[in-house]
């Protein structure tokens, strides 16, 4: 995987899944023995729904490990403010364009494209990743190449 996340990404994943192994797996066994409890389990709509909550808990457990064991944890502290790096709002131009917007540079976990939070391990974000002011980068996208040129780092 490697994401490259924040301290701060970290810190809610820790949380998250500290939460889903111990209260969140306890609420759903509790909900399974109630369920069992009312008889037949093939034909039990409630039982079935506590096994598919415990399988789906598992797998985000699962998940949440393994975001936590293979990111690459980046500090904010001594941010280098020449270039765009993570959590770096900057005013670019795309080139074919003539369209001018401001975009910022995010994790996938704080990931908001309706508000220009791009993701750095996006096509965008890795082009635009370590770029100055006046730097101009072609995007390789999946359906084509265009232009983004770095006009202010906010």
């Amino acid at each position: 995987m490697n994401n490259t996340l924040t301290e701060e990404n970290m810190k809610k994943l820790k949380e998250e899944l500290e939460y889903r192994m111990t209260k969140k797996r306890a609420q759903i066994a509790k909900e399974k023995l109630i369920a069992a409890s009312h008889g037949d389990r093939s034909e039990n709509a409630e039982y079935k729904e506590a096994c598919a909550n415990y399988r789906e808990n598992d797998n985000r457990i699962q998940y949440l490990m393994t975001m936590i064991s293979t990111a690459n944890v980046i500090s904010d502290e001594n941010k280098d403010t020449s270039k765009i790096g993570v959590n770096t709002k900057a005013k670019i131009k795309f080139i074919d364009d003539d369209f001018e917007t401001e975009v910022t540079l995010v994790t996938t976990m704080d990931l908001d494209p309706e508000n220009m939070k791009i993701s750095i391990e996006s096509d965008l974000g890795k082009a635009l990743k370590g770029k100055h002011v006046g730097d101009i980068v072609e995007v390789n996208a999946p359906e084509e190449k265009y232009k983004v040129e770095v006009l202010e780092i906010l």
